[in-house]
């Protein structure tokens, strides 16, 4: 991209209407345009190089709608979850953006910014509180990529908040570019009870995410933050189970609690990732 397509593209990310768009990006990926719809989701294929063979319907016209080719499940075969004791698994597939430490209540979105772990999770000081000095882990999901959000290892689900904010685009080109876009855009933060204390996953949209969903919730969405208490339900999950899905692709961040989980040393910045392979260990279990 020349340095004036990135002006232009910047540009547009503050100058857009992007909630109009995205909801009328919506609405059209949800319609049932017969063949339209199936030569919308070849020349998507074929523009982003998207592997139709693990999924569980490889042919675009066995799917009605954009949404359902873009929501596609993997055939059961598609990805083996890591077994070993202690392990986290990747949530997703996708590219690491940032991972480290949360310092100072702060987190690293790229080189040169950085935001509020307390904005991040919706401003209670007792979410933030749990992850101080704790680490994360950023994956960029791409056009191309599995859009499923799974959960790195078991838990149980403690609460859910909805934080409504901008839809800036959140690929590499604004991330770097743009403060605070995790912190501002609307997001859905998901708390799971684990062996290690609570986990943190936040599922943050962008232009043209339709929607968001969880599979305890469905679609969730709304016009000021809200909290929802599962904390009297059981609503249980194992290492790789499926939590959630995003309509057009976003980011996922994990949290964890301080000296709890270490990473895999050779993930760096870039790194590609897979639903279900190693991430890293759990070092610090709750006795």
């Amino acid at each position: 991209m020349s340095k004036f397509s990135e002006y232009v593209f910047l540009l547009f990310q503050h100058t857009a209407p992007k909630h109009l768009i995205t909801k009328a990006v919506g609405v059209l990926a949800d319609k049932q345009l017969g063949w339209f719809t199936t030569f919308v989701i070849k020349r998507f294929i074929r523009h982003y190089g998207v592997n139709m063979e693990i999924a569980e319907k490889s042919n675009p016209s066995d799917y009605e709608t954009f949404n359902s080719f873009f929501t596609r499940a993997l055939k059961q075969d598609a990805r083996a979850i890591d077994s070993s004791d202690g392990s986290l698994v990747f949530p997703v597939d996708g590219t690491v953006s940032r991972l480290g430490k949360i310092e100072s209540g702060r987190i690293i979105q790229a080189k040169g910014f950085d935001y509020s772990i307390n904005t991040l999770l919706g401003g209670d000081r007792k979410d933030s509180d749990t992850l101080r000095d704790g680490s994360f882990i950023t994956i960029y999901l791409s056009p191309k990529d599995y859009h499923r959000v799974h959960i790195p290892c078991a838990g149980k689900l403690k609460k859910m908040i909805f934080i409504p904010g901008k839809l800036y685009s959140v690929n590499p080109l604004t991330v770097s570019h743009i403060n605070d876009i995790f912190a501002r855009n609307e997001r859905v933060v998901c708390v799971f009870e684990t062996d290690f204390g609570d986990m943190y996953m936040v599922l943050v949209g962008a232009t043209v995410v339709g929607s968001m969903e969880t599979v305890w919730a469905g679609t969730v969405k709304g016009k000021t933050i809200e909290t929802w208490d599962y904390s009297d339900r059981n609503i249980t999950f194992k290492k790789g189970d499926e939590i959630g899905r995003f309509k057009l692709g976003s980011t996922v961040i994990c949290c964890f609690p301080k000296n709890t989980v270490e990473f895999d040393k050779e993930i760096k910045p870039f790194s590609s990732t897979m639903m279900g392979i190693y991430m890293g260990t759990v070092t610090k279990s709750i006795e």
